[in-house]
Protein backbone atom coordinates (compact mmCIF):
# COMPACT_ATOMS: atom_id res chain seq x y z
CA UNK A 1 0.00 0.00 0.00
CA UNK A 2 2.97 2.17 1.10
CA UNK A 3 4.65 2.06 -2.56
CA UNK A 4 1.56 2.54 -4.23
CA UNK A 5 0.46 5.95 -2.62
CA UNK A 6 4.50 6.84 -2.96
CA UNK A 7 3.94 8.73 -6.20
CA UNK A 8 0.80 10.25 -5.81
CA UNK A 9 2.15 11.79 -2.60
CA UNK A 10 5.54 12.79 -4.50
CA UNK A 11 3.84 14.50 -7.50
CA UNK A 12 0.99 16.31 -4.46
CA UNK A 13 3.63 17.34 -2.90
CA UNK A 14 5.48 19.01 -6.02
CA UNK A 15 2.37 20.51 -6.94
CA UNK A 16 1.22 22.02 -3.20
CA UNK A 17 5.35 23.13 -3.00
CA UNK A 18 6.11 24.63 -6.18
CA UNK A 19 3.93 27.44 -6.42
CA UNK A 20 4.94 29.01 -3.06
CA UNK A 21 8.78 29.08 -3.76
CA UNK A 22 8.49 29.88 -6.68
CA UNK A 23 6.26 33.45 -5.76
CA UNK A 24 9.42 33.48 -2.93
CA UNK A 25 12.08 33.56 -5.95
CA UNK A 26 10.21 35.88 -7.78
CA UNK A 27 10.22 38.39 -5.02
CA UNK A 28 13.59 38.14 -4.20
CA UNK A 29 14.36 38.70 -7.54
CA UNK A 30 12.39 41.54 -8.49
CA UNK A 31 13.04 43.89 -4.94
CA UNK A 32 14.38 46.58 -4.85
CA UNK A 33 16.67 46.57 -2.09
CA UNK A 34 17.23 43.31 0.18
CA UNK A 35 18.74 42.63 3.75
CA UNK A 36 22.42 42.84 3.93
CA UNK A 37 22.59 43.52 0.00
CA UNK A 38 24.24 46.47 0.43
CA UNK A 39 26.91 45.16 2.25
CA UNK A 40 28.25 43.20 -0.63
CA UNK A 41 27.46 45.89 -3.42
CA UNK A 42 30.06 47.88 -3.09
CA UNK A 43 32.33 44.81 -3.81
CA UNK A 44 30.12 43.68 -6.50
CA UNK A 45 28.87 46.91 -8.13
CA UNK A 46 30.23 50.15 -8.78
CA UNK A 47 27.67 51.97 -7.31
CA UNK A 48 24.28 50.77 -8.28
CA UNK A 49 23.41 47.91 -10.29
CA UNK A 50 22.90 49.31 -14.09
CA UNK A 51 19.76 47.75 -16.50
CA UNK A 52 21.67 45.52 -18.94
CA UNK A 53 20.93 45.12 -22.30
CA UNK A 54 20.86 41.46 -24.00
CA UNK A 55 24.07 41.38 -25.63
CA UNK A 56 25.66 43.26 -22.34
CA UNK A 57 24.07 40.70 -19.85
CA UNK A 58 25.29 37.75 -21.82
CA UNK A 59 28.85 39.54 -21.96
CA UNK A 60 28.84 39.51 -18.32
CA UNK A 61 27.67 35.95 -17.95
CA UNK A 62 30.68 34.48 -20.35
CA UNK A 63 33.13 36.62 -18.65
CA UNK A 64 31.88 35.17 -15.16
CA UNK A 65 31.81 32.15 -16.82
CA UNK A 66 35.63 32.04 -18.17
CA UNK A 67 37.30 33.75 -15.05
CA UNK A 68 35.34 30.57 -12.98
CA UNK A 69 36.17 28.06 -15.24
CA UNK A 70 39.78 28.97 -15.54
CA UNK A 71 39.96 28.81 -11.93
CA UNK A 72 38.48 25.23 -11.05
CA UNK A 73 40.41 24.38 -14.06
CA UNK A 74 43.69 24.98 -12.68
CA UNK A 75 42.49 23.32 -8.85
CA UNK A 76 41.59 20.26 -10.70
CA UNK A 77 44.83 20.18 -12.65
CA UNK A 78 47.24 20.98 -9.76
CA UNK A 79 45.40 19.64 -6.41
CA UNK A 80 48.59 17.40 -6.11
CA UNK A 81 50.08 21.04 -4.73
CA UNK A 82 47.03 21.94 -3.06
CA UNK A 83 45.90 21.48 0.57
CA UNK A 84 43.45 18.77 2.04
CA UNK A 85 44.87 15.68 0.17
CA UNK A 86 45.43 12.66 2.42
CA UNK A 87 45.47 10.85 0.79
CA UNK A 88 47.96 12.25 -2.01
CA UNK A 89 45.61 12.29 -5.28
CA UNK A 90 47.75 13.76 -8.29
CA UNK A 91 46.52 16.46 -10.40
CA UNK A 92 43.61 15.43 -13.89
CA UNK A 93 45.40 15.10 -16.74
CA UNK A 94 44.82 18.00 -19.16
CA UNK A 95 41.43 16.29 -21.36
CA UNK A 96 39.86 15.48 -17.51
CA UNK A 97 40.25 18.72 -16.17
CA UNK A 98 38.86 20.39 -18.94
CA UNK A 99 35.84 17.89 -19.44
CA UNK A 100 35.29 18.47 -15.99
CA UNK A 101 35.44 22.29 -15.43
CA UNK A 102 33.38 22.38 -18.43
CA UNK A 103 31.01 19.91 -17.12
CA UNK A 104 30.52 21.71 -13.63
CA UNK A 105 30.46 25.40 -15.00
CA UNK A 106 27.84 24.32 -17.73
CA UNK A 107 25.32 22.71 -14.80
CA UNK A 108 26.43 19.25 -16.46
CA UNK A 109 28.35 17.79 -13.46
CA UNK A 110 29.45 14.85 -16.05
CA UNK A 111 31.96 12.68 -14.49
CA UNK A 112 34.56 11.17 -16.27
CA UNK A 113 36.22 10.04 -12.91
CA UNK A 114 34.97 8.63 -9.74
CA UNK A 115 34.87 11.33 -6.74
CA UNK A 116 36.49 9.66 -3.83
CA UNK A 117 39.60 8.02 -5.88
CA UNK A 118 40.73 10.84 -7.76
CA UNK A 119 39.14 14.19 -6.03
CA UNK A 120 41.14 16.01 -2.63
CA UNK A 121 38.44 17.22 -0.13
CA UNK A 122 40.05 20.29 -1.83
CA UNK A 123 38.94 20.12 -5.45
CA UNK A 124 35.37 18.80 -3.78
CA UNK A 125 34.68 21.46 -1.60
CA UNK A 126 36.66 24.57 -3.27
CA UNK A 127 36.62 23.85 -6.94
CA UNK A 128 33.21 21.97 -7.14
CA UNK A 129 31.06 22.56 -4.77
CA UNK A 130 31.19 26.52 -5.46
CA UNK A 131 30.35 25.88 -9.41
CA UNK A 132 26.94 23.71 -7.90
CA UNK A 133 26.16 27.19 -6.75
CA UNK A 134 26.55 29.65 -9.57
CA UNK A 135 25.88 27.58 -12.55
CA UNK A 136 22.67 26.80 -11.45
CA UNK A 137 22.16 30.67 -9.87
CA UNK A 138 23.10 31.67 -13.57
CA UNK A 139 20.42 29.40 -14.94
CA UNK A 140 17.53 31.28 -12.83
CA UNK A 141 19.40 34.82 -13.93
CA UNK A 142 19.13 33.80 -17.83
CA UNK A 143 15.48 33.07 -16.96
CA UNK A 144 14.46 35.92 -14.78
CA UNK A 145 16.04 38.34 -17.36
CA UNK A 146 14.07 36.21 -20.06
CA UNK A 147 10.86 37.05 -17.87
CA UNK A 148 11.40 40.56 -17.51
CA UNK A 149 11.70 41.28 -21.27
CA UNK A 150 8.54 39.92 -22.15
CA UNK A 151 6.59 41.39 -19.90
CA UNK A 152 8.35 45.46 -20.88
CA UNK A 153 7.22 47.07 -24.16
CA UNK A 154 9.71 48.85 -26.34
CA UNK A 155 12.59 48.38 -23.53
CA UNK A 156 16.33 47.44 -24.41
CA UNK A 157 17.29 46.89 -20.69
CA UNK A 158 15.90 44.36 -18.33
CA UNK A 159 18.04 43.72 -15.04
CA UNK A 160 21.87 43.43 -14.22
CA UNK A 161 23.58 39.91 -14.33
CA UNK A 162 25.77 40.10 -11.58
CA UNK A 163 23.07 41.00 -8.70
CA UNK A 164 20.70 38.42 -10.49
CA UNK A 165 23.26 36.00 -10.04
CA UNK A 166 23.97 37.34 -6.39
CA UNK A 167 20.53 37.28 -5.19
CA UNK A 168 19.84 33.87 -6.99
CA UNK A 169 22.85 32.45 -5.13
CA UNK A 170 22.56 33.87 -1.46
CA UNK A 171 18.84 34.31 -1.45
CA UNK A 172 17.63 31.35 -2.83
CA UNK A 173 19.92 28.57 -3.33
CA UNK A 174 22.03 28.69 -0.22
CA UNK A 175 19.34 29.15 2.32
CA UNK A 176 17.74 26.17 1.08
CA UNK A 177 20.68 23.93 0.25
CA UNK A 178 21.84 25.10 4.53
CA UNK A 179 18.27 23.22 5.44
CA UNK A 180 18.63 20.54 3.24
CA UNK A 181 22.18 19.49 4.65
CA UNK A 182 21.24 19.71 7.65
CA UNK A 183 18.26 17.39 6.72
CA UNK A 184 21.08 14.72 4.97
CA UNK A 185 23.53 15.11 7.98
CA UNK A 186 20.21 13.51 10.63
CA UNK A 187 19.75 10.71 7.83
CA UNK A 188 23.58 9.93 8.34
CA UNK A 189 24.80 11.23 5.26
CA UNK A 190 28.44 11.68 5.66
CA UNK A 191 30.03 15.29 6.69
CA UNK A 192 33.34 14.74 7.78
CA UNK A 193 36.97 15.95 7.67
CA UNK A 194 38.81 13.30 9.23
CA UNK A 195 40.76 11.12 7.59
CA UNK A 196 39.71 7.86 6.06
CA UNK A 197 39.12 4.50 7.67
CA UNK A 198 41.52 2.29 7.05
CA UNK A 199 40.10 -1.33 7.64
CA UNK A 200 39.87 -4.84 6.27
CA UNK A 201 37.13 -6.02 3.49
CA UNK A 202 34.94 -9.21 3.68
CA UNK A 203 37.88 -11.06 1.87
CA UNK A 204 40.19 -10.13 4.29
CA UNK A 205 42.08 -7.93 2.08
CA UNK A 206 42.94 -3.98 3.32
CA UNK A 207 40.17 -1.62 2.77
CA UNK A 208 40.23 2.29 2.82
CA UNK A 209 36.94 3.95 3.16
CA UNK A 210 36.95 7.70 2.22
CA UNK A 211 35.51 10.54 4.56
CA UNK A 212 34.82 13.86 3.60
CA UNK A 213 31.83 17.05 3.62
CA UNK A 214 29.57 15.02 1.51
CA UNK A 215 25.96 16.41 2.77
CA UNK A 216 27.06 20.24 1.86
CA UNK A 217 27.85 19.18 -1.88
CA UNK A 218 25.06 16.71 -1.95
CA UNK A 219 22.30 19.15 -0.92
CA UNK A 220 23.00 21.83 -3.77
CA UNK A 221 24.32 18.50 -6.06
CA UNK A 222 19.85 18.22 -5.66
CA UNK A 223 18.68 21.18 -5.59
CA UNK A 224 20.65 23.15 -8.41
CA UNK A 225 20.08 20.13 -10.54
CA UNK A 226 24.12 19.77 -11.14
CA UNK A 227 24.03 15.99 -10.00
CA UNK A 228 27.57 15.02 -9.25
CA UNK A 229 28.39 12.67 -6.49
CA UNK A 230 30.80 13.25 -3.51
CA UNK A 231 31.33 9.20 -4.39
CA UNK A 232 31.96 8.05 -7.55
CA UNK A 233 28.80 5.61 -7.39
CA UNK A 234 26.84 9.04 -6.57
CA UNK A 235 23.38 8.42 -4.31
CA UNK A 236 23.71 4.66 -4.91
CA UNK A 237 26.18 4.84 -2.02
CA UNK A 238 25.26 3.95 1.49
CA UNK A 239 27.20 7.26 2.86
CA UNK A 240 25.64 9.74 0.35
CA UNK A 241 22.29 8.07 0.46
CA UNK A 242 21.86 6.04 3.67
CA UNK A 243 17.91 5.57 4.31
CA UNK A 244 14.52 5.62 2.27
CA UNK A 245 14.07 8.93 4.27
CA UNK A 246 17.43 10.57 2.66
CA UNK A 247 16.57 8.77 -0.76
CA UNK A 248 13.03 10.80 -0.93
CA UNK A 249 14.42 14.23 -0.04
CA UNK A 250 17.31 13.82 -2.34
CA UNK A 251 14.70 13.15 -5.06
CA UNK A 252 11.93 15.35 -4.08
CA UNK A 253 15.25 18.17 -4.06
CA UNK A 254 15.87 17.52 -7.98
CA UNK A 255 12.56 18.74 -9.13
CA UNK A 256 10.83 21.12 -6.76
CA UNK A 257 13.24 24.24 -7.73
CA UNK A 258 12.78 23.35 -11.41
CA UNK A 259 9.10 23.14 -11.13
CA UNK A 260 9.14 26.24 -9.10
CA UNK A 261 10.62 28.60 -11.78
CA UNK A 262 7.67 27.93 -14.04
CA UNK A 263 5.85 29.86 -11.08
CA UNK A 264 8.59 32.37 -10.97
CA UNK A 265 7.98 32.78 -14.40
CA UNK A 266 4.31 33.37 -14.16
CA UNK A 267 4.78 35.45 -11.33
CA UNK A 268 7.16 38.28 -13.27
CA UNK A 269 5.34 38.05 -16.04
CA UNK A 270 1.62 38.07 -14.12
CA UNK A 271 0.36 35.43 -15.97
CA UNK A 272 -0.35 32.54 -13.12
CA UNK A 273 -3.32 30.60 -15.73
CA UNK A 274 -0.33 30.67 -18.32
CA UNK A 275 2.22 28.94 -15.74
CA UNK A 276 -0.19 26.25 -14.78
CA UNK A 277 -0.42 25.59 -18.31
CA UNK A 278 3.25 25.00 -18.84
CA UNK A 279 3.51 23.05 -15.67
CA UNK A 280 0.78 20.77 -16.59
CA UNK A 281 2.53 19.95 -20.19
CA UNK A 282 5.75 19.28 -18.20
CA UNK A 283 3.66 17.12 -15.59
CA UNK A 284 1.82 14.90 -18.10
CA UNK A 285 5.78 14.39 -19.80
CA UNK A 286 6.78 13.21 -16.37
CA UNK A 287 3.99 10.91 -15.56
CA UNK A 288 4.13 9.13 -18.88
CA UNK A 289 7.74 8.52 -18.59
CA UNK A 290 7.39 7.56 -15.67
CA UNK A 291 4.82 4.81 -15.94
CA UNK A 292 6.55 3.94 -18.82
CA UNK A 293 9.65 2.90 -16.76
CA UNK A 294 7.72 1.41 -13.95
CA UNK A 295 5.78 -0.56 -16.15
CA UNK A 296 8.87 -1.98 -18.12
CA UNK A 297 10.85 -2.38 -15.44
CA UNK A 298 8.05 -4.31 -13.43
CA UNK A 299 7.45 -6.25 -16.57
CA UNK A 300 11.22 -7.81 -16.84
CA UNK A 301 11.62 -7.95 -12.98
CA UNK A 302 14.94 -10.00 -13.58
CA UNK A 303 16.85 -6.73 -14.40
CA UNK A 304 18.38 -6.32 -10.93
CA UNK A 305 22.31 -6.30 -11.82
CA UNK A 306 23.20 -2.39 -10.74
CA UNK A 307 20.32 -1.75 -8.62
CA UNK A 308 19.87 -1.46 -4.85
CA UNK A 309 17.69 -3.94 -2.96
CA UNK A 310 16.82 -1.50 -0.16
CA UNK A 311 15.26 1.00 -2.63
CA UNK A 312 11.99 -0.37 -3.88
CA UNK A 313 11.20 -0.55 -7.52
CA UNK A 314 9.29 3.02 -7.10
CA UNK A 315 11.80 4.50 -5.61
CA UNK A 316 14.30 3.10 -7.87
CA UNK A 317 12.36 4.17 -11.10
CA UNK A 318 11.09 7.54 -9.88
CA UNK A 319 14.46 8.56 -9.88
CA UNK A 320 15.52 7.50 -12.93
CA UNK A 321 12.09 9.75 -14.09
CA UNK A 322 13.11 12.53 -11.98
CA UNK A 323 16.71 13.30 -12.95
CA UNK A 324 16.47 12.42 -16.51
CA UNK A 325 13.45 14.86 -16.57
CA UNK A 326 15.12 17.28 -14.26
CA UNK A 327 18.48 17.43 -16.14
CA UNK A 328 20.36 16.26 -12.62
CA UNK A 329 22.33 13.45 -13.42
CA UNK A 330 22.20 11.92 -10.57
CA UNK A 331 21.66 8.45 -9.72
CA UNK A 332 20.38 6.00 -6.91
CA UNK A 333 21.06 2.42 -9.66
CA UNK A 334 22.77 2.12 -12.18
CA UNK A 335 20.83 3.20 -15.63
CA UNK A 336 22.56 0.80 -17.78
CA UNK A 337 21.49 -1.94 -15.67
CA UNK A 338 17.60 -0.76 -16.63
CA UNK A 339 15.44 -3.05 -19.60
CA UNK A 340 15.56 -1.22 -22.80
CA UNK A 341 12.38 -0.05 -22.63
CA UNK A 342 13.21 2.24 -19.71
CA UNK A 343 16.66 3.12 -20.95
CA UNK A 344 15.18 3.82 -23.97
CA UNK A 345 12.78 6.57 -22.34
CA UNK A 346 15.51 7.99 -20.16
CA UNK A 347 17.01 8.64 -22.82
CA UNK A 348 14.28 10.74 -24.98
CA UNK A 349 13.48 13.02 -21.97
CA UNK A 350 17.00 13.83 -22.05
CA UNK A 351 16.74 14.65 -25.71
CA UNK A 352 13.88 16.60 -25.27
CA UNK A 353 16.11 19.39 -24.41
CA UNK A 354 15.92 19.75 -20.36
CA UNK A 355 12.17 20.81 -20.52
CA UNK A 356 10.45 18.31 -18.53
CA UNK A 357 10.76 20.43 -15.57
CA UNK A 358 14.70 20.41 -17.04
CA UNK A 359 17.37 22.31 -14.79
CA UNK A 360 16.63 25.10 -12.64
CA UNK A 361 15.75 28.28 -14.27
CA UNK A 362 17.21 26.53 -17.85
CA UNK A 363 14.07 24.28 -17.80
CA UNK A 364 11.57 26.96 -17.75
CA UNK A 365 13.76 29.28 -20.34
CA UNK A 366 14.13 26.18 -22.58
CA UNK A 367 10.19 25.46 -22.59
CA UNK A 368 9.98 29.31 -23.52
CA UNK A 369 11.36 28.72 -26.98
CA UNK A 370 9.33 25.64 -27.80
CA UNK A 371 5.99 28.17 -26.78
CA UNK A 372 7.65 30.81 -28.96
CA UNK A 373 7.41 27.86 -31.78
CA UNK A 374 4.01 26.77 -31.00
CA UNK A 375 2.75 30.22 -31.36
CA UNK A 376 4.38 30.82 -34.43
CA UNK A 377 3.15 27.47 -35.71
CA UNK A 378 -0.67 28.04 -34.38
CA UNK A 379 -0.24 31.59 -36.23
CA UNK A 380 0.81 29.99 -39.56
CA UNK A 381 -2.37 27.07 -39.19
CA UNK A 382 -5.38 29.77 -38.54
CA UNK A 383 -3.96 32.81 -40.73
CA UNK A 384 -3.19 35.12 -37.66
CA UNK A 385 -0.19 36.68 -36.92
CA UNK A 386 1.96 35.22 -34.53
CA UNK A 387 1.55 37.02 -31.09
CA UNK A 388 3.13 35.84 -27.75
CA UNK A 389 2.12 38.57 -24.61
CA UNK A 390 1.38 41.23 -27.64
CA UNK A 391 4.83 40.69 -29.02
CA UNK A 392 4.72 40.43 -32.45
CA UNK A 393 6.96 37.00 -33.50
CA UNK A 394 9.16 37.34 -36.29
CA UNK A 395 11.80 36.04 -38.88
CA UNK A 396 14.56 36.75 -36.20
CA UNK A 397 12.81 35.37 -33.34
CA UNK A 398 11.95 32.62 -35.11
CA UNK A 399 15.45 31.78 -36.58
CA UNK A 400 17.25 32.22 -33.38
CA UNK A 401 14.33 29.50 -31.81
CA UNK A 402 15.08 26.93 -34.09
CA UNK A 403 18.70 27.62 -33.71
CA UNK A 404 18.24 27.38 -29.34
CA UNK A 405 16.26 24.08 -30.44
CA UNK A 406 18.70 22.52 -32.87
CA UNK A 407 22.04 22.95 -31.89
CA UNK A 408 22.00 20.11 -29.04
CA UNK A 409 20.40 18.18 -31.43
CA UNK A 410 23.29 18.08 -33.90
CA UNK A 411 25.74 17.60 -30.76
CA UNK A 412 23.52 14.51 -29.95
CA UNK A 413 23.42 12.67 -33.69
CA UNK A 414 26.74 13.62 -34.45
CA UNK A 415 28.66 12.95 -31.50
CA UNK A 416 27.17 9.47 -31.82
CA UNK A 417 27.88 8.54 -35.10
CA UNK A 418 31.16 10.20 -34.93
CA UNK A 419 32.04 7.64 -31.82
CA UNK A 420 30.18 4.58 -33.38
CA UNK A 421 32.96 4.96 -36.13
CA UNK A 422 35.90 5.36 -33.82
CA UNK A 423 34.61 2.18 -32.34
CA UNK A 424 35.54 3.24 -28.78
CA UNK A 425 33.89 4.21 -25.67
CA UNK A 426 31.64 1.53 -25.49
CA UNK A 427 31.53 -1.98 -23.31
CA UNK A 428 27.93 -3.82 -25.39
CA UNK A 429 27.69 -5.22 -28.59
CA UNK A 430 24.85 -5.28 -31.26
CA UNK A 431 21.87 -2.25 -30.36
CA UNK A 432 22.95 -1.75 -26.81
CA UNK A 433 26.35 -0.35 -27.88
CA UNK A 434 24.52 2.14 -29.93
CA UNK A 435 22.08 3.05 -26.75
CA UNK A 436 25.18 3.45 -24.54
CA UNK A 437 26.96 6.13 -26.77
CA UNK A 438 23.74 7.77 -27.57
CA UNK A 439 22.73 8.02 -24.02
CA UNK A 440 26.39 10.10 -23.16
CA UNK A 441 25.96 12.26 -26.20
CA UNK A 442 22.08 13.22 -24.78
CA UNK A 443 23.29 13.38 -21.70
CA UNK A 444 25.97 15.90 -22.02
CA UNK A 445 24.19 18.17 -25.24
CA UNK A 446 21.36 17.87 -22.43
CA UNK A 447 23.53 19.27 -19.45
CA UNK A 448 22.17 16.08 -17.61
CA UNK A 449 25.07 14.35 -16.65
CA UNK A 450 24.23 10.71 -15.99
CA UNK A 451 25.41 7.74 -18.18
CA UNK A 452 25.10 4.35 -18.65
CA UNK A 453 27.63 2.53 -16.86
CA UNK A 454 29.30 0.80 -19.82
CA UNK A 455 30.29 3.64 -21.09
CA UNK A 456 33.92 4.34 -20.52
CA UNK A 457 34.25 8.60 -21.25
CA UNK A 458 38.04 9.10 -19.73
CA UNK A 459 39.78 8.96 -23.14
CA UNK A 460 40.94 12.24 -25.44
CA UNK A 461 38.27 11.87 -27.52
CA UNK A 462 35.30 11.40 -24.73
CA UNK A 463 36.62 14.18 -22.89
CA UNK A 464 36.86 16.50 -25.70
CA UNK A 465 33.65 15.83 -27.61
CA UNK A 466 31.77 15.37 -24.52
CA UNK A 467 32.98 18.60 -23.48
CA UNK A 468 32.22 20.49 -26.41
CA UNK A 469 28.73 18.99 -26.63
CA UNK A 470 27.84 20.08 -23.05
CA UNK A 471 28.98 24.22 -23.85
CA UNK A 472 26.99 24.01 -27.13
CA UNK A 473 24.30 22.39 -24.90
CA UNK A 474 24.24 25.26 -22.29
CA UNK A 475 24.90 27.71 -23.95
CA UNK A 476 23.36 27.93 -27.27
CA UNK A 477 20.05 27.10 -25.53
CA UNK A 478 21.37 30.59 -23.75
CA UNK A 479 22.33 32.46 -26.37
CA UNK A 480 19.39 31.92 -28.34
CA UNK A 481 16.40 32.72 -25.44
CA UNK A 482 18.84 35.99 -24.35
CA UNK A 483 18.22 37.03 -28.17
CA UNK A 484 14.70 36.14 -28.38
CA UNK A 485 13.34 37.36 -25.60
CA UNK A 486 15.18 40.98 -25.89
CA UNK A 487 13.96 41.29 -29.09
CA UNK A 488 10.84 40.62 -28.26
CA UNK A 489 11.09 43.03 -24.74
CA UNK A 490 11.79 45.91 -28.02
CA UNK A 491 8.37 45.81 -29.40
CA UNK A 492 5.80 47.63 -28.91
CA UNK A 493 3.21 45.60 -26.26
CA UNK A 494 -0.46 45.34 -28.47
CA UNK A 495 -3.36 45.15 -26.48
CA UNK A 496 -5.44 41.90 -26.02
CA UNK A 497 -8.05 41.12 -28.14
CA UNK A 498 -10.61 38.56 -28.64
CA UNK A 499 -8.70 37.89 -31.79
CA UNK A 500 -5.45 36.87 -30.37
CA UNK A 501 -4.55 33.13 -29.13
CA UNK A 502 -5.30 32.10 -25.85
CA UNK A 503 -2.22 31.43 -23.92
CA UNK A 504 -3.85 29.83 -20.90
CA UNK A 505 -6.21 27.18 -22.02
CA UNK A 506 -6.53 23.50 -22.24
CA UNK A 507 -5.52 23.47 -25.92
CA UNK A 508 -2.52 25.67 -26.31
CA UNK A 509 -1.06 23.26 -23.67
CA UNK A 510 -2.26 20.35 -26.19
CA UNK A 511 -0.41 22.29 -28.71
CA UNK A 512 2.70 23.19 -27.03
CA UNK A 513 3.04 18.95 -25.92
CA UNK A 514 2.14 18.28 -29.65
CA UNK A 515 4.76 20.55 -31.13
CA UNK A 516 7.58 18.95 -28.84
CA UNK A 517 6.63 15.52 -29.78
CA UNK A 518 6.64 15.95 -33.51
CA UNK A 519 10.01 18.30 -33.59
CA UNK A 520 11.87 15.79 -31.07
CA UNK A 521 10.57 12.87 -32.81
CA UNK A 522 11.25 14.08 -36.26
CA UNK A 523 14.68 14.51 -34.83
CA UNK A 524 15.57 11.42 -33.12
CA UNK A 525 13.18 8.72 -33.72
CA UNK A 526 15.10 6.92 -36.22
CA UNK A 527 18.13 6.61 -33.68
CA UNK A 528 16.27 5.37 -30.89
CA UNK A 529 14.28 2.72 -32.89
CA UNK A 530 18.24 1.41 -34.03
CA UNK A 531 18.77 1.00 -30.14
CA UNK A 532 16.65 1.16 -27.30
CA UNK A 533 13.86 -0.01 -29.48
CA UNK A 534 15.73 -2.65 -31.20
CA UNK A 535 17.21 -3.94 -28.40
CA UNK A 536 13.49 -4.11 -26.72
CA UNK A 537 12.03 -6.10 -29.69
CA UNK A 538 14.88 -8.49 -29.59
CA UNK A 539 15.16 -9.21 -26.26
CA UNK A 540 11.31 -9.55 -25.90
CA UNK A 541 11.69 -12.04 -28.46
CA UNK A 542 14.32 -13.86 -26.60
CA UNK A 543 17.14 -13.24 -28.41
CA UNK A 544 20.23 -11.67 -26.40
CA UNK A 545 24.04 -10.67 -27.56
Amino acid sequence: MVELLYFPFFVGLLILVSPFVGYYMAFVLNAKVLPLERLFQKFLYSGEPKSQTPKQYLNSMFVFHLLGGGILFLILKYQNFLPMNSLGFKGMDFDLAFNTTISFITNTNWQAYSGESQLSNFSQMVGLTPQNFLSAGVGISILTFVSRAIVSSSATKFGNFWQDLFRSTFYILFPISFFVAILLVGQGVVQSFQEPIHTLGLDGQPLTIPLGPAASQIAIKQIGTNGGGFFGVNSAHPFENPTPVSNFIQMFSILFLPASCVFLYGKITNSFRHAWVIFFVMLAFFILGFLGVFYSEWNHSGFWEGKEFRFSLTESTLWLSSTTAASNGSVNSMHDSYSPLAGGIAIFQMMLGEIIFGGVGTGMYGMFLFLILTVFLSGLMTGRTPEYFGKKIGSYEIKWTLFGILAPTVCILAGTTITIFLESGYSAKGPHALSQILYAYSSAAGNNGSAFAGFSADTIWGNLSLGLSMLVGRFSVIYAVVLVAGSLGGKVTTKSSEGNFQLDTMLFGFLVFSVIIVVCGLSFFPVLALGPILEHIMIENGIFF
